[in-house]
C-alpha cells in the first residue's frame, strides 16, 4: 500500500487498536479457522511474505498470533517490516540490543513515532522480535529515497530499470486511482518507479536472510505474485517463499497470492478522495 494511504488511515486505525494488549493472545470471532489456515501457510515455507490491509486491526491480531505460534515452535526468522525506513537500521539495531528495551523504545529510536503508521497495531510484532531476539530489519525505501528514484530513475539510484510493462502499468494505474484524479499519467509513472524500488529492496533483503528464514510484514500490494516483491526474487529464493494475502470480505484478486486468508472489513471508511479535493476557487 502507498504511504499516502497509510497517512489517511492512521487515525482510523488508532480507534481500532483496542484489539491489542502487548504480548497477549487476542481472540476474535471466527478466528480459530483463520488462525489455523494462516499458521499453516506460514509454516509451509521458510520465507514468508505476509500481507495486510494497514488499518485492519483484526488482521494484525491474527498475524501476531500466527507469528507467536511460529516462534513458539522454534523458528527464528528475521522480521522485515515495511514500517521502518532503511536508513534507520543502525538506530534500530542499537535499540534492539539494549537491555529491557520495549517496542516503543525501538519505534522512537527509529524516529518513526510520527511517520503515520498506527503503531499500536505493530507493537506486538516488535515485542516478539525483542522477546525472541530476532533481527528486526527496516524494509522500506523512505520518502526521501523515493523522491530521488522518481526524479533520477531506477538505474541511477542502484535499482533494476528493466521493469516489465505489466508491472509498470499496474503500479501507475494504482497510483492514479489512489490520488483521485489529482495526478496526470506522467506524474504517476514517475511515482510508480518508487514503488518498484521498494519491491526490489524488499526482495534483496529476503534474499539476504533466505538461509535463516524471514517474515516480511508489508501491504498486500507488495506481496502479490504478479507485480510485487515475488517478481524480483531470484528463482531459488522464490521457490522457498510463500506470499500470503490478507484480504477483506468482498476484495478481489485472491489469485495474485500463494495463500489467502479473508477477514471482515472494519466499519465503513470515509471516502479517501474527500480530503484530497481542491478547494473551490
Amino acid at each position: 500500500m502507498m504511504e499516502w494511504i497509510v497517512l489517511r488511515r492512521a487515525a482510523r486505525a488508532l480507534r481500532l487498536a483496542g484489539f491489542f494488549a502487548l504480548g497477549a493472545c487476542t481472540h476474535l470471532p471466527g478466528q480459530g479457522t483463520d488462525l489455523q489456515r494462516l499458521a499453516d501457510a506460514m509454516r509451509s515455507r521458510p520465507i514468508v511474505l505476509l500481507g495486510e490491509v494497514h488499518d485492519n486491526a483484526e488482521q494484525h491480531a491474527l498475524r501476531a498470533q500466527a507469528l507467536r505460534e511460529l516462534l513458539a515452535s522454534g523458528a527464528r526468522p528475521a522480521l522485515l517490516m515495511e514500517q521502518f525506513d532503511r536508513e534507520r537500521q543502525t538506530e534500530i539495531d542499537k535499540a534492539m540490543a539494549q537491555a529491557g528495551a520495549t517496542a516503543d523504545d525501538v519505534i522512537k529510536a527509529a524516529g518513526a513515532q510520527d511517520v503515520g503508521w498506527a503503531w499500536p497495531l505493530y507493537r506486538p510484532f516488535i515485542a516478539l522480535a525483542l522477546k525472541y531476539r530476532l533481527p528486526l530489519v527496516a524494509a522500506n525505501v523512505s520518502r526521501a529515497d523515493a523522491r530521488r528514484v522518481s526524479q533520477e530513475g531506477l538505474s541511477a539510484t542502484g535499482f533494476d530499470a528493466r521493469v516489465p510493462v505489466g508491472i509498470e502499468s499496474y503500479q501507475t494505474n494504482t497510483i492514479l486511482a489512489s490520488h483521485c484524479g489529482m495526478l496526470n499519467e506522467a506524474q504517476a509513472r514517475r511515482m510508480a518507479t518508487a514503488q518498484v524500488a521498494r519491491d526490489q529492496f524488499m526482495a534483496r533483503l529476503l534474499s539476504e536472510y533466505s538461509q535463516r528464514g524471514a517474515v516480511l510484514l508489508a501491504g498486500n500490494g507488495h506481496v502479490r505474485n504478479d507485480v510485487g516483491v515475488p517478481t524480483w526474487l531470484p528463482p531459488a529464493v522464490r521457490q522457498r517463499s510463500v506470499g500470503i494475502g490478507l484480504l477483506e470480505n468482498g476484495e478481489t484478486g485472491a489469485e495474485a497470492y500463494d495463500r489467502v486468508v479473508t477477514t471482515a472489513a472494519p466499519a465503513a471508511r470515509p471516502d479517501p478522495c474527500e480530503g484530497m479535493k481542491r478547494p473551490a476557487s
